[in-house]
């Protein structure tokens, strides 16, 4: 569970507290439900939503609430394996790592080939524990690693989305991406297992998204990444407890790209063989939520979107996105 201590300076840090509470395992079944109700649908269907443990709680409820909640669900032809997993303890690369390793361990693998490193880094003179003042807030965020060749495609549904809402030309829009810290901090090894990302934010007026084409956002996303370097991760790390501030997601005019193509997810075997589909939860999702996905096709990429059922009706008639 997560656990709090209070400091006399009026800050709060907090921890996580092995204090053998247990994870959350359900099995459970869903009579009459098939594969090809989950996977055929273009939009997901609701039911899978009852697929996933500790649906609705917040990051901070882990300290009441188990910090990972896994459900298997017993469809008609097949099987549904749900994973919650608290994001003050994970992030997207370290919840597939568990995946993965899990996937091992049930096919009777001892040597396991990655092993994860719990071993927490920080900088070098950074003071421990990181203290944040208690009126502090923040929303939980998934993490993604930015895949260059899909920023053409990022910014071609930002495009359409700010478009098909009418927004007033001079609003400001946003794009919200995460950049991961494994490739770029020589100190953590690929297999740390924890949060290491950091989002970026590329901020254009709508009539500036709108006329200056497909080709600009794009570049103003490389930009935005490409400055993500080691030199500037740590100087951030080291500047934030001095002054915390935390990603809000709330507002009606930003699109936020989580998961990551990169993860694998089509390697996993429990012993039924290799998974036909990925489908996500109800967690974190908001209109202007994108996730990217490995394809079931080698090589492939999946796009799940959350928007408006407004926005989705203007986007399927809109010829420019679709052509």
């Amino acid at each position: 569970r997560l656990a709090t201590t209070q400091h006399e300076d009026d800050t709060v840090s907090f921890f996580v507290d092995c204090n053998n509470g247990g994870a959350l395992f359900r099995h459970a079944a869903a009579d009459g439900v098939t594969i090809s109700d989950i996977i055929k649908p273009v939009y997901v269907p609701p039911i899978v939503h009852s697929f996933f443990s500790l649906n609705g709680l917040r990051g901070y409820e882990g300290i009441t609430n188990p910090l990972l909640g896994i459900q298997i669900t017993d469809l008609t032809d097949g099987i549904f394996i749900g994973c919650t997993i608290n994001h003050v303890v994970a992030d997207g690369t370290s919840l597939w790592h568990f995946l993965n390793t899990w996937s091992e361990i049930s096919k009777g693998s001892i040597q396991l080939s990655k092993p994860p490193v719990f071993q927490r880094w920080f900088p070098d003179g950074m003071d421990i524990p990181i203290r944040i003042p208690q009126s502090s807030k923040a929303n939980a965020e998934i993490g993604t690693d930015k895949i260059s060749s899909l920023q053409a495609l990022l910014s071609h549904i930002w495009r359409c989305v700010i478009r098909n809402r009418r927004v007033d030309p001079n609003q400001e829009t946003s794009y919200r991406l995460v950049v991961g810290a494994r490739q770029r901090l020589q100190e953590l090894p690929d297999n740390f297992f924890g949060n290491a990302l950091m989002p970026v934010i590329v901020t254009m007026k709508a009539k500036e998204l709108m006329e200056q084409g497909i080709g600009n956002p794009a570049w103003q996303m490389n930009r935005k990444i490409a400055a993500m370097t080691e030199e500037s991760f740590k100087n951030i790390l080291e500047s934030w407890p001095a002054s915390p501030s935390f990603t809000i997601l709330n507002n009606s005019n930003t699109l936020f790209t989580a998961s990551s193509p990169r993860f694998i997810m089509y390697g996993n075997d429990f012993g039924w063989g290799k998974p036909i589909a990925v489908r996500g939860g109800s967690s974190c999702k908001f209109d202007g939520m994108l996730r990217l996905l490995s394809g079931a096709k080698e090589g492939s990429i999946d796009l799940e979107a959350c928007f408006s059922p407004q926005t989705l009706e203007a986007m399927a008639n809109d010829q420019e996105f679709m052509d």
